[in-house]
């Protein structure tokens, strides 16, 4: 399988019969910009407009972007998603944008449940526990092709399912993990949480560390952070190499547009 890290939370999979899957994909930095101005950086897109499979993790919008994921999709592709949210109108703030565009571009949906499991051409795909920092519905994903396993986890918050995932689908030999740790100020959620809303360094590598990931890869950091509103932690690749190092998790840093290929089931770094 060929791993290719497309920014922030973004990654895209091709298997070796050339299908590929894209996860989290996020083109557009301008549609934050309503809440933190001009810190968002161009971030790489998929290549082209052939994948069999589009994942996302929720539908905020710098995990969900529609108009990427119309453009990365096949015209049999599919995208796997948690479930639609209900309340009213400030419960669902967050994610009615990402709702209302996805049916505007026609976009071919199919909502899956925690463990559920959805063949879709060379990929197996499972949805895993996660939980969002603001309470709108976020599932993670394992993916499987070419004797590979890879986890993706969004950017969740440290929870109790780790060694679950691990027991049911076994230990993944790529771990996606965020690690900026956040702490976010936005109109629709107040008063703001003091605490972080997505992973810290140390959390993730503690993540890696109960699943066993053979390679835990960090994303979700850098290309967002404008205090008050949203503020990472210092350093996150740096806190967590440290981190890493310290534990004994084997970790790579990929860098925007850049490509991990492994081999089986253990990654060649």
């Amino acid at each position: 399988m060929n791993i290719r890290r497309l920014g922030w939370a973004g990654v895209e999979l091709e298997a070796e019969g050339g299908e590929r899957a894209v996860i989290d994909v996020w083109t557009r930095p301008d549609a934050m910009r309503q809440f933190i101005g001009d810190a968002l950086t161009e971030l790489p897109a998929p290549a082209g407009k052939a994948a069999r499979l589009a994942l996302v993790t929720h539908l905020h919008d710098d995990h969900c972007d529609p108009e990427a994921i119309a453009a990365a999709l096949a015209d049999d592709g599919v995208l796997l998603r948690p479930a639609p949210d209900t309340g009213e109108f400030l419960e669902i703030a967050a994610t009615l944008p990402a709702e209302r565009r996805l049916v505007e571009l026609g976009v071919r949906q199919r909502f899956v449940r925690e463990w559920e499991t959805v063949r879709v051409g060379a990929f197996a795909v499972t949805a895993i526990p996660a939980v969002d920092g603001f309470g709108d519905p976020q599932v993670g994903w394992v993916v499987e092709a070419d004797g590979t396993r890879v986890s993706h986890h969004g950017d969740t918050l440290f929870h109790g399912s780790w060694w679950k995932i691990r027991m049911r689908l076994g230990e993944p030999d790529v771990a996606f993990l965020p690690i900026n740790g956040a702490v976010v100020s936005l109109p629709h959620r107040q008063p703001a949480s003091p605490f972080n809303a997505v992973l810290t360094p140390v959390e993730a590598v503690a993540a890696a560390r109960i699943l066993g990931a053979g390679l835990a890869i960090p994303i979700h950091y850098d290309a967002i952070h404008a205090p008050p509103t949203y503020a990472q932690v210092d350093d996150p690749a740096g806190a967590f190499a440290r981190e890493a190092e310290a534990a004994e998790v084997p970790f790579r840093v990929l860098e925007p547009g850049e490509n991990l290929v492994t081999e089986g089931a253990r990654p060649r770094r």
